[in-house]
Order: C-alpha cells, then sequence, then structure tokens
C-alpha cells in the first residue's frame, strides 16, 4: 500500500531507508536506544546490508535463508552458470510488482497509485540477465566485500533444502563479531514453520539473542556451540520430505578441528579412499594415461528439483539413477562403517573441453544396498569461471586446466554398506542453463579426487538441545478455490520434446479480518528439444486478483526466455484489468548478448 515503484533490489535508497527507520525508531521515548534487525530472504539480505551500513543503534541482527554474496549464492547464478530461478524469481517480481494498493488503505487514489506502479516497475529480468559474471552490480550489497563493516553480533540461519545456507558457513569464519550459525532440515522458511522437519522453537531462540544483545541480559548463548547444525540421516530419494530423520550436532568454532578432509580417489574401478589405494588399482606401464569423456543430454537435470526449495510443491531432487545416464559415474564399495560429513565436498579434476564455453555439474548421491539414489549435494562450475567470477576467460578447446569443482555445504550420514557415488555431466537443465554450444569434456589423468569434510560424532553433541516449536494462530481465511501445487515431466517422443512444468497455484481464499479476496498463480514450463541447446526455452505466466464488494482487479504476467549462441531473448507481457476492463497493457522485448555463460 505505499507508493512509489520498485525498480530493482538492494538500492542504496532502500538500505538508507533502513538506517533511517533504526536511527528514528531509537529516538522515540518508548525505546531505550537498543534496536534489532531480523528479516527471512530479502528481509534477511537487508538485515545484513544495513547492519554493514553501521547504524550505531543497531544492537545485533538475526538474518535467515540470506546471503553474503550477491553474485555467488544467490537465485540469480551458480558458479557462474546461469540458474533458471533467475527467470522464475524475475516472475515473481514482476507479478508482485503488478499488484494494487487497497482502496480500504490509500483511499480513491488507489487507481493512480497502480498504474505508475504497471508503468514505472518494469521487467528485472533485463538488469540480472545484463551482469553474467561478478561485477560491481553484484558487489553492491555484498557484506563480502567487507567484512569488518559489520559491527553488531549475528546469528545465520539457514536449511540444507534451502538455497543460500552456504553463506552461513561463510559468515562464521570471516566475521569478526560475536557470531552462531543454525542450520536445520527445512526449506527457505522460518525454522519454527519448517519444512522438512523437525520445525523447532526458534522464536524462543531469536528471544534469547534479543536478550542477551538489546537487555544485556546473560541467556547462555554465548557459550553455547558457535554452529548448531541437524545433521541428517539417510533416507530413500523423494521429492518432498514431511520430516528428515537425524541428530543436533555442535561445533565450537567455524572451519572445525573436528572436521578433516579425506580424499577418494577417481579411477576406472570407481571412487576409493586414497589411504587403500594399492598397487592393483594404480595404473600399469604401458596403460597410458587414463581419460574419460562425457557430452550429456541435455534431459540430464528434469529431476534435479528446485536450486531453492520452498517445501510447497515436490521441488526436491528425484531418485539420481534417473539421470546418471547421461553422467560419468563414479562409485565407491560398501563403506565398511557409518560415515558423518560436514562442510563442502569439492571434487579435483583435470579437464579438457572441446568448446570455448563449458560448464561441470557434479553431485554427490547417497547409494542404498537396493540400488536407490539420494542425491545429498552438488556444485556447478562455468569454467570460463576458472580464475574466478570477475574474470571470465574462454577455455582453449582440447587444453588440460586443473579446476575444483566446490558443491554445497550440507550435514550428512552414510550408513555402513552404503555407497558413495559422484557423477559429472556437462549440462543440467532446467535447473542451469546450458552453455551456446554442446560440449564433450575430457577428464584425463590419475589425480582426480573428491575432497569430503569428514567429521567424528562428538560427545557433547548429546547436550544440543532445541525448544519445541510456537507460532501465533495463522492468520484467519476462508478458501474459496482450492490451491494445487505440483511438479510434472513431459516427454514427447514423436517431437523429441522434454518439459518440466512448475504449477504454484495458491488458489482464492478471502482474508476474513478486512474481506479481502486474493488469487495466486503462476505457470511455469522448461522445455528442450532433443540435445540442440538452441531450442532451450523458459516460460512463465502469472495471474493475481483481488476482490471486494464491487471492486475486482486481476493483473497477467507471461515472460519467455530463449537463446542462440550469441544472445538472450526476452519477450514479457503485463496485462490489467478493473472489471472486465483492460486498463492497461504493454509487452517487451530485449536481446542482451552471452558473456561466456
Amino acid at each position: 500500500d505505499s507508493d512509489g515503484v520498485m525498480v530493482d533490489q538492494y538500492r542504496e535508497q532502500e538500505l538508507q531507508d533502513g538506517v533511517a527507520v533504526i536511527e528514528w525508531l531509537a529516538r522515540q521515548p518508548w525505546c531505550d536506544g537498543n534496536v534489532g534487525m531480523m528479516g527471512i530472504s530479502w528481509g534477511g539480505f537487508n538485515a545484513l546490508q544495513v547492519a554493514a551500513c553501521g547504524p550505531a543503534p543497531l544492537k545485533a541482527i538475526i538474518t535467515v535463508c540470506s546471503t553474503d554474496d550477491l553474485y555467488l549464492d544467490n537465485i540469480h547464478y551458480m558458479g557462474g552458470c546461469l540458474l533458471s530461478d533467475n527467470l522464475s524469481e524475475a516472475t515473481t517480481m514482476f507479478s508482485v510488482n503488478s499488484t494494487p494498493p487497497d482502496p480500504e488503505v490509500v483511499g480513491d487514489s488507489w487507481r493512480a497509485l497502480w498504474l505508475e506502479r504497471l508503468e514505472g516497475s518494469g521487467q528485472w529480468l533485463d538488469t540480472w540477465l545484463e551482469h553474467q559474471y561478478r561485477d560491481a552490480y553484484w558487489k553492491h550489497g555484498s557484506v563480502r566485500e567487507d567484512y569488518q563493516a559489520v559491527r553488531c553480533p549475528v546469528m545465520a540461519v539457514g536449511g540444507w533444502a534451502d538455497g543460500y545456507t552456504n553463506a552461513v558457513f561463510r559468515m562464521l569464519a570471516h566475521l569478526t563479531v560475536p557470531r552462531c550459525g543454525l542450520v536445520g532440515p527445512w526449506g527457505h522458511r522460518y525454522p519454527h514453520l519448517g519444512i522438512p522437519g523437525p520445525a523447532i522453537g526458534f522464536l524462543q531462540e531469536a528471544l534469547r539473542w534479543w536478550d542477551q544483545w538489546l537487555k544485556g541480559r546473560d541467556t547462555g548463548i554465548t557459550r553455547e556451540p558457535m554452529l548448531r547444525v541437524w545433521m541428517q540421516d539417510s533416507v530413500p530419494p523423494s521429492t518432498f520430505y514431511a520430516a528428515r530423520p537425524g541428530r543436533w550436532v555442535g561445533e565450537p568454532e567455524w572451519p572445525s578441528p573436528n572436521v578433516r578432509e579425506a580424499r577418494w580417489a577417481l579411477g576406472p574401478t570407481g571412487l576409493r579412499l586414497e589411504a587403500d589405494q594399492g598397487a592393483e588399482h594404480a595404473p600399469r606401464p604401458g596403460d597410458g594415461e587414463p581419460v574419460t569423456a562425457v557430452q550429456s543430454p541435455l534431459s540430464v537435470g528434469l529431476f534435479a528439483g528446485k536450486w531453492c526449495s520452498y517445501s510447497a510443491a515436490p521441488d526436491l531432487p528425484y531418485d539420481q539413477r534417473e539421470e546418471d545416464g547421461g553422467a560419468l559415474v563414479y562409485q565407491s564399495p560398501p563403506l565398511d562403517s557409518e560415515l558423518e560429513i560436514l562442510g563442502a565436498p569439492e571434487l579435483e579434476l583435470e579437464v579438457s573441453a572441446d568448446r570455448p564455453v563449458a560448464m561441470i555439474a557434479v553431485r554427490l548421491s547417497d547409494v542404498a544396498p537396493d540400488g536407490q539414489a539420494t542425491r545429498i549435494t552438488y556444485g556447478l562450475l562455468n569454467l570460463t569461471h576458472r580464475h574466478g567470477h570477475d574474470r571470465p576467460e574462454a577455455l582453449e578447446p582440447g587444453r588440460r586446466y586443473r579446476v575444483r569443482v566446490r558443491m554445497n555445504h550440507v550435514g550428512q550420514v552414510f550408513p555402513r554398506g552404503h555407497r558413495l557415488r559422484v557423477s559429472v555431466s556437462t549440462s543440467y537443465w532446467p535447473l542451469v542453463w546450458p552453455p551456446p554450444e554442446p560440449v564433450r569434456l575430457c577428464i584425463h589423468g590419475s589425480g582426480n579426487a573428491l575432497c569430503l569434510p569428514v567429521r567424528a560424532p562428538r560427545e557433547e553433541d548429546r547436550t544440543i538441545a532445541l525448544p519445541p516449536a510456537e507460532a501465533t494462530p495463522p492468520i484467519a481465511v476462508t478458501p474459496i478455490e482450492e490451491a494445487h501445487h505440483n511438479w510434472l515431466v513431459h516427454r514427447d517422443l514423436a517431437r523429441n520434446e522434454s518439459t518440466l512444468e512448475v504449477i504454484k497455484d495458491e488458489g482464492r481464499y478471502r482474508i476474513d479480518e478486512i474481506d479481502l479476496e486474493v488469487g495466486d498463480r503462476t505457470w511455469d514450463w522448461y522445455s528442450c528439444r532433443g540435445n540442440d541447446v538452441t531450442s532451450v526455452r523458459g516460460e512463465t505466466r502469472t495471474e493475481r486478483t483481488f476482490a471486494r464488494g464491487d471492486w475486482f482487479v486481476r493483473t497477467r504476467t507471461r515472460t519467455v526466455l530463449t537463446a542462440d549462441r550469441e544472445n538472450f531473448y526476452i519477450h514479457a507481457e503485463l496485462d490489467g484489468w478493473e472489471g472486465d476492463r483492460r486498463v492497461y497493457a504493454r509487452n517487451w522485448s530485449s536481446t542482451i548478448p552471452r558473456k561466456l555463460v
């Protein structure tokens, strides 16, 4: 219901507005001058960013599902590769920015404010696609540029099914203020509403944090482990979990001296712990240097799930056996004993490609004795970013490069008798946009290895307990049309087309307290034809409705993203109706050159 228009995220005006609000709060007679700030997602980003601006009254923050690096771990790019979530997030904001203010709140000016918003908010996808590597645009608002700028205590919270959890570990390692990290099994949600469960008493933990830093009460939180995480037990693969079995564990600091690196060599016999390598596994004289090659079909990735799970649909990765036919697979023998890891696994490889732009997708899976494979974590690397995400450099076809592909942080137990599996592919669509040409990737030599952060269980883990979830009752609503969420994979064998259809239909409901009917629907389609990388296409559509009495407003958006070898192409549409009359219509068309992506 505010005025003005939104033209992008995390602009300097936005951050300075946050500083101004904090300073205004501190001056009020009902405030003792100590202010805290917390939020999830965008609000979590803001808490970090405003803390780095240094307002004196800000004494502590809690940042949930956020990042310290807007390029490295965000919804737009991962490992220098373009995420399809870049399109879906732009669609979300395209839709949100089209919604009207409430006449009951702003009065007769609602229509003028709405039309101003429709005209001015525009397409954010253009901006995000114009910045394909880590330049000044992404550095603004990235706390990682200067950790010392944050001078108040920080609680960083994330979930293993969320997309932003790597930042929790970076901030614990690099911030110099009092800090703690909390990571559960959850998706992109507050922990007291966390799915997959178990949800926890996050509000009680937040109260302890505020009492410690805003009121000066010793709550004992500073004597607890710096990092508390949910160590996940093995589960069969599923696109949705109501809860993940496991236990809470703690580390007094991060990086932790309790975590050591174990190297598993990649070879023709699969994965072997380097300490177990014997003469029978070493290359024999005259064998020549081992070389393996892969050129993955575009269908590898149809069962990858979403970069950032909202746990509102079956958006987690499916059984990896569906994906591994188009990948190089390295598998270990059955484990002799239970293996526990905590941290970011990495894959060291010596590679060459036959094209100047190439990517690697790496997956680590837990393979049960019956063959079911559950993806534990994964990583991506645009090989033109091998020297850094701020200085992409084309590959020389055929030249060998030593690279290290870092996977997402994870806490996971592999049971005795299970196997480790590493899968390497040259595409991972539609989670990530493929390179501009089909790529054949070669892995050279015998010095390639999977590096695992192995953690030994600690007796102190038994003392870690978190309270049960508490929350206020949800807002009262009356359902009018049922919500519907699903992910559907379509294979048209006659046309050789594959399509992932994502349905996020919140239905229609009445907010009883203000007698407002709300409808919110989004549809996504990600398709490709055979192995034609220029056929890759993302299309999104949204519809939002608002009604009270005789007042009815409806907005629709449509965005299509395609590409050839040289350019990305955006086509977008926005339409607005008041009653049965269309009062606004606009189309956008943009061409954005590819920059080694």
